[in-house]
């Protein structure tokens, strides 16, 4: 099927992709597509993937082609616009914000996490660097990651995380949030 819209690339016969948006926890809205295998059963839930665009990228760049490809094999695919970016709203346009791109992953698990056919445990991220990275040494509730920016993780092994938490404590804390965020999202309530 040729791409009817800015995609760079034709929608395979066998997936749909399906506008969508919702807000970040900073009340931007987030435009994306949804990708689906047109034969998935929705009584199932199936794991789920989250496509960031490459700085200064769109979703219907490489977000998109992967997240096709990925729902040919089972996934849902969401593929995002960042904030102040593509579709996605945010004044005043091309704003690079490190904590609201971040941002920009979770508020997607909590689109992708609250739909029919999601297993919400099974949520994994591709690209975006280190704002996807950043998202999920936070958000407990992204289960896998693959980027190709990484961080100098020789210095923190090295230096360490100085703060006054213990590990359990820092997890419980994080899975506590986790659990608010799905709440608030399905309340419609604002940070």
């Amino acid at each position: 099927m040729p791409a009817t819209d800015n995609s760079i690339f034709d929608l395979d016969k066998n997936v749909t992709r399906t506008p969508v948006s919702y807000k970040n926890r900073y009340g931007i809205t987030i435009s994306a597509d949804l990708y689906q295998a047109k034969d998935v059963d929705a009584s199932q839930q199936h794991p789920a993937i989250i496509l960031g665009a490459p700085y200064g990228g769109v979703k219907e760049q490489g977000p998109g082609i992967y997240a096709q490809n990925l729902a040919e094999r089972g996934f849902v695919a969401l593929a995002f616009d960042p904030s102040y970016n593509g579709h996605s709203g945010g004044e005043p346009r091309h704003l690079s914000s490190a904590d609201i791109f971040t941002e920009d992953f979770s508020a997607a698990v909590d689109y992708l996490g609250t739909r029919d056919g999601v297993n919400r445990h099974r949520i994994g991220v591709i690209g975006s660097g280190g704002f996807a990275l950043s998202a999920a040494q936070v958000d407990r509730r992204i289960k896998a990651i693959a980027t190709v920016v990484m961080y100098d993780t020789a210095r923190i092994a090295s230096e360490g995380w100085q703060d006054s938490l213990t590990a359990e404590e820092r997890g419980a804390m994080l899975e506590a949030i986790a659990e608010q965020r799905y709440a608030d999202f399905e309340a419609h309530a604002p940070p």
